[in-house]
């Protein structure tokens, strides 16, 4: 008690003078778990005073609710107990045990989802950073294709990292792009260039197994996948993969996403692009194809190589028909021409010969960019090929080759074909292109033996010498050279048609110690020889290497009446849209020989053909002639012979350049030159060659030796009369009396003023046509002596005959 109040113990606020105790938690601090709170109105009543009141009523204490919703349902039945004021707690519900841990694994599946997508759009932004800008990305431009054409307009062969001409989609039949949906991509139009209910379809059939592993890409990612990424099957190639297929979905329509896609991907067997695909396997353009064939080409993608028809044409049916079953699933085709194409599946062309075309494809891209520089868009190339010659050439060489290359040790070779122009006709570079690429005909430089010696005697021809001019066949010494004959027997006196037709080496050796080496060389780069030959003794053996191409063209004057040429294999470029970008024009050289020169090679030559080395040549109703060579140890084999309508230059040999089992220029070349020319002429009107045939003069001549009728047959070539290197004709005896030196100096003209008669050497001087500047004619003089050997340092018949004397009768009486 304090001052007549009764303070109740450990209360600290007072009501009625009395102090209350406090069982609220003091203000601003929150609740204790556990603790019991009590509120005002559950506070006992003060008791009455003194001078009596009413007792207030009791009210039970109310317990606020712990944290738990079962601790409070359980302190409240604890209230409501008997015996001490305590209960049992009872069990939780079921149910609610049941919603609670439902509840908390969906949270934890949300907070794992919410974190899942951070870390996918982390890593989407990570490698994302590895591709160039959004703003600065463009689709790579497709490489160029070069169509090339033969001189009919047909295609030989395409060019180019794809190997087809880029194709627009609406000129395609419709079935075609319908086919790649439907096998590749069949909500192509509807998905935005990621299809999930693909890739979750994939899924589950990798899973369950259904059908092996299924792709889930869509037509879009195997685009962006061919333009812009790498072939590697990884996490990241994926995700950049997915970014670029929505970055083309963006930037492009469905139709031209699919224009690309047909013009880009690969089809097997080096052809990239439909149209390179649809010609590789069947021959004709994708615009062309039938439905069967189009099945065929989308059933591609899914293994290229594996199902290529021309290697498994079982499998590229099986996948063929499960194309046209999709097709007409989806309703893009109907039954009927369904069952139709499944019925009649296509079947793969057999593939062209490769040997036949590709050597020429090879050389027309090697002077494509001189022709026109740098290529930056499909163009197409029209060629001088006459495919139906590159054919024949091609089976000559090869079926030649097969059939007796082993006989003569031989295992490759190379053919030239040119008309008058120089256009190349047909060019085989090797006895299969599979097996070697290397183009021997344009690339292989070797030595042409006695195939070269055409240009020896023809400089001879052009100093003053004749067919019937006369030479010695007997052995020969040059600083310890000694070169032979073939047969290592002589023949003694002969004309220089015979000579040359048996391909006697020590007369060509005598010749061209006559004119002087450097006169040869001359002739052979004047007539179209471009590679360096080596001016000494033994050039006129053929020892300085040649091409097969080069040596073909420096022939063509001989078969055209001398005009020089230029080879070429290239006659218009354009572009696919029409653009002309070049067109070859007539062009050539002049006149290299002269037309009377022309007729006495082509004299020889065609004894050569009747009766000499290459005898053996068989080409019926056509007039012909030609040369054949033998390089040093049967190394190189050689045949180059024309008409008046084609001229053919035949190699073989080995490459290691080992010797062969004596092939020469008049066994295995000549066989294939018959067997290509009469092929290639084969319905051609025969033709004279140019130039006619020479004839020697009536006065003078010996008709043994007349090079219309062949070799001397007549007599003993001793019995032949002496000729004059200087003219060709007969010589007469030297003066040896004074009144004989007087009478010959008074009566002989000048050479100077000697006139040519038909078929006799015509002075030098310029050709026809040409100018005084011109360079293709710079023989020396006449009077030259390092160009034309005194005949008495040439052992023959003619040593003690003296040379030409122009003085006059006072120098010649005189001296001086």
């Amino acid at each position: 008690m304090r001052n007549g109040r009764h303070h109740e113990p450990g209360g600290d606020s007072e009501r009625d003078g009395r102090r209350e105790p406090r069982l609220d938690p003091p203000l601003g601090r929150r609740p204790v778990r556990g603790e019991i709170h009590i509120s005002s109105d559950d506070r006992t009543a003060a008791p009455p005073a003194h001078g009596g009141t009413v007792q207030r009523e009791r009210v039970e204490p109310h317990f606020r609710a712990p944290l738990s919703a079962d601790a409070s349902v359980s302190t409240r039945k604890g209230a409501r107990s008997g015996k001490g004021g305590s209960r049992d707690r009872a069990p939780s519900r079921p149910a609610r045990r049941r919603r609670s841990v439902l509840g908390q694994l969906f949270s934890w599946c949300l907070v794992l989802g919410i974190w899942a997508c951070i870390g996918f759009v982390g890593l989407v932004a990570f490698y994302a950073r590895e591709l160039p800008p959004i703003d600065q990305l463009s689709v790579p431009k497709r490489p160029p294709n070069i169509a090339i054409l033969g001189e009919d307009g047909a295609v030989l062969a395409n060019r180019g990292d794809t190997g087809g001409a880029a194709v627009r989609l609406a000129n395609l039949p419709p079935y075609l792009p319908k086919a790649f949906v439907a096998i590749e991509d069949r909500r192509f139009y509807s998905h935005f260039g990621i299809d999930p209910m693909g890739i979750a379809r994939a899924l589950t059939r990798n899973v369950v197994g259904g059908g092996g592993m299924q792709g889930g890409s869509t037509l879009t990612q195997q685009l962006a996948k061919n333009l812009f990424l790498t072939q590697e099957r990884t996490v990241s190639r994926k995700i950049q993969e997915a970014i670029l297929a929505i970055w083309l979905e963006h930037k492009y329509t469905k139709d031209q996403i699919l224009e690309l896609y047909l013009n880009r991907v690969y089809f097997g067997s080096g052809a990239y692009g439909v149209e390179a695909a649809a010609q590789k396997y069947f021959g004709k353009s994708a615009h062309d194809v039938s439905l069967a064939e189009a099945a065929v080409l989308a059933g591609l993608m899914k293994a290229p190589t594996k199902l290529a028809p021309n290697r498994n044409p079982a499998g590229a049916t099986d996948r063929a028909a499960q194309v046209l079953s999709a097709m007409m699933e989806e309703g893009m085709v109907s039954d009927a021409a369904g069952k139709a194409a499944l019925a009649n599946p296509a079947k793969a062309v057999k593939e062209r010969d490769a040997t036949a075309i590709n050597y020429a494809a090879d050389y027309v891209m090697d002077v494509l960019a001189d022709t026109v520089g740098a290529i930056d868009q499909d163009i197409v190339v029209t060629t001088t090929i006459n495919p139906a010659m590159e054919q024949a050439g091609d089976h000559a060489l090869g079926d030649e080759l097969n059939a007796k290359g082993t006989k003569y040790g031989v295992s490759q070779g190379a053919l030239v074909a040119l008309d008058p122009t120089g256009a190349i006709k047909a060019l085989i570079g090797g006895r299969d292109y599979g097996d070697s690429q290397f183009n021997r005909a344009v690339a292989a430089k070797r030595q042409p033996g006695s195939a070269f010696k055409p240009f020896v005697y023809l400089t001879a021809i052009e100093k003053g010498l004749t067919p019937d001019t006369v030479r010695e066949d007997g052995p020969i010494n040059v600083k310890g050279w000694q070169p032979e004959n073939y047969s290592r027997d002589y023949a003694g006196p002969v004309t220089l048609t015979k000579a040359l037709s048996l391909s006697l080496n020590t007369v060509a050796v005598r010749l061209g110690l006559e004119v002087g080496a450097k006169a040869v060389v001359k002739t052979a780069h004047r007539l179209g020889i471009t590679s360096e030959l080596q001016p000494n003794a033994s050039i006129a053996l053929g020892t300085s290497e040649v091409s097969p191409l080069e040596l073909a063209t420096a022939y063509v004057p001989f078969s055209n009446g001398g005009q020089g040429v230029q080879p070429h294999i290239i006659t218009r470029v354009k572009t696919t849209d029409g653009k002309l970008l070049y067109q070859r024009k007539a062009t050539g050289y002049g006149r290299v020989i002269d037309p009377v020169d022309v007729s006495m090679m082509t004299t020889m030559m065609q004894q050569t053909v009747l009766t000499g080395t290459a005898r053996k040549a068989d080409l019926p109703g056509w007039q012909a002639a030609g040369k054949t060579g033998t390089s040093q140890d049967w190394r190189d084999a050689w045949f180059v012979g024309y008409t008046g309508a084609l001229l053919a230059d035949v190699w073989v040999g080995n490459d290691d350049g080992t010797p062969t089992r004596k092939a020469s220029g008049g066994n295995l070349p000549v066989e294939i030159w018959s067997r290509f020319m009469r092929a290639a002429l084969k319905g051609t009107t025969p033709i004279p060659i140019p130039g006619g045939v020479w004839s020697a003069p009536s006065s003078g001549t010996d008709p043994s030796v007349d090079p219309a009728a062949g070799p001397a047959t007549g007599g003993p070539m001793a019995s032949m009369p002496a000729r004059d290197p200087a003219t060709g004709h007969a010589a007469d005896a030297a003066p040896t009396t004074l009144g004989q030196l007087i009478s010959h100096a008074l009566t002989a003209p000048p050479q100077t003023a000697a006139r040519r008669a038909a078929g006799a050497p015509m002075p030098l001087g310029n050709l026809p046509g040409q100018s005084e500047a011109s360079p293709a004619r710079n023989n020396p003089p006449r009077h030259d002596p390092n160009a034309l050997l005194p005949p008495a340092a040439i052992p023959s018949r003619e040593a003690n005959q003296q040379p030409g004397d122009d003085r006059n009768l006072l120098q010649r009486l005189f001296g001086g």
